[in-house]
């Protein structure tokens, strides 16, 4: 599953992406033919495109060789000025694309309503932690937890689910005709991983220490200061800040890969035939890229450099300590299993320990540990 993964988001291709195909059609005369409605369509996406828009001031404009644009919102994650800034962006330039810095593990945030994301972002239970494990491991699902818990400290100070710019870049692509939707981060699975691997134990016991006991008071005022840098991402700054390792995995490298895939996104579109008799039009492309601000000065930094992914997605193998340590974890539930089993008596090990499921499991296990 995650070579596939790896193999697809590396691809000149962005790994995932939506087509849009709930266009406005409430000004489109009836009967008409495929080829006249397409050029309509084509028609009013170019009239409503904006020569010089008014962009707001959160905004950064990029542009390739080929003169494709690429128009940069930066955002906090929960601030509701963010929404409007990209509602406003995307309506002003009419992209082709809109790219935002989500990856497929996260691309469910964009379906839910704001109740269910309130709820989920406050309800870190058990099962949450088991599937975080099972899918990431050991640290890396725990340093997940972890992170949900400070977006959860966020949302319950106001009252406010995270990504309600990338709900709203998903409803505004959804009204431009012809607009496709990329997700352009790097998947979650891999830079928790890379983020574990820069870490030496003590480092990440320490920072464990620094996000259980998270309790700061946060404003709505707070967050909108905070548009020169994503308030998520200061607040992670400020705990990581002794761990430039971390910093590095978590933001410099999705800032490479963020522009790397804003960068596929901006190529030459070839217009259909419907458009002219010419064969193989080419036009500009129009891009709308929706970030944390945290990473736009990133993002610019990387963006005339000739980029390659292939290293910042590879995962390192486990260290000692995240060995010892899982080798810990393991032994311990054992020696706990093994103690309930003798406070039940030999008989009941006996019966247990016959069970075709028993023996399986334990087989599984240990092949896994040693």
């Amino acid at each position: 599953m995650e070579e596939d993964q790896h193999d697809a988001d590396v691809s000149p291709t962005p790994s995932a992406v939506f087509d849009d195909d709930s266009h406005n059609m409430t000004d489109i005369p009836q009967n008409l033919s495929d080829e006249d409605a397409f050029k309509l369509l084509w028609e009013m996406k170019m009239r409503k495109r904006q020569g010089k828009p008014n962009l707001p001031d959160t905004v950064t404009e990029l542009s390739t060789e080929d003169g494709c644009k690429v128009y940069l919102v930066g955002t906090a994650h929960f601030s509701e000025s963010s929404r409007n800034d990209v509602v406003k962006t995307i309506q002003e330039v009419q992209p082709d694309i809109v790219v935002v810095e989500l990856c497929q593990y996260r691309v469910s945030m964009l379906k839910m309503d704001e109740k269910t994301l309130l709820k989920e972002a406050r309800e870190i239970n058990l099962d949450k932690l088991q599937q975080a494990i099972k899918q990431n491991g050991v640290m890396s699902g725990l340093m997940q937890m972890l992170l949900l818990k400070v977006s959860a400290h966020i949302t319950e100070q106001l009252g406010m689910a995270p990504g309600g710019e990338f709900r709203e870049a998903f409803k505004e692509a959804g009204k431009v005709p012809f607009c496709k939707f990329h997700l352009g981060d790097r998947p979650i699975p891999i830079t928790f991983k890379r983020a574990i691997a820069a870490l030496s134990l003590w480092q990440k016991v320490k920072l464990a220490w620094g996000l259980c006991f998270l309790s700061d008071p946060i404003s709505k005022d707070d967050v909108e200061k905070c548009k020169q840098k994503d308030l998520l991402e200061q607040m992670m700054s400020e705990m990581i800040g002794e761990f430039p390792d971390l910093h590095r995995t978590i933001v410099a490298e999705r800032d490479v890969y963020l522009a790397y895939m804003l960068k596929q996104a901006a190529k030459p579109l070839e217009l259909p035939l419907a458009l002219g008799p010419e064969p193989s039009q080419r036009m500009p492309s129009v891009v709308v890229g929706v970030v944390g601000m945290g990473h736009v000065p990133g993002i610019e930094k990387n963006w005339n450099n000739l980029l390659n992914i292939q290293e910042i997605m590879s995962v390192p193998p486990p260290s000692l300590a995240t060995k010892v340590l899982k080798f810990s974890l393991k032994t311990t539930v054992i020696g706990l299993v093994g103690y309930g089993c003798y406070r039940l008596g030999k008989g009941t090990i006996k019966l247990m320990l016959s069970r075709p499921l028993v023996q399986t499991y334990l087989h599984k296990y240990t092949n896994q540990i040693f």
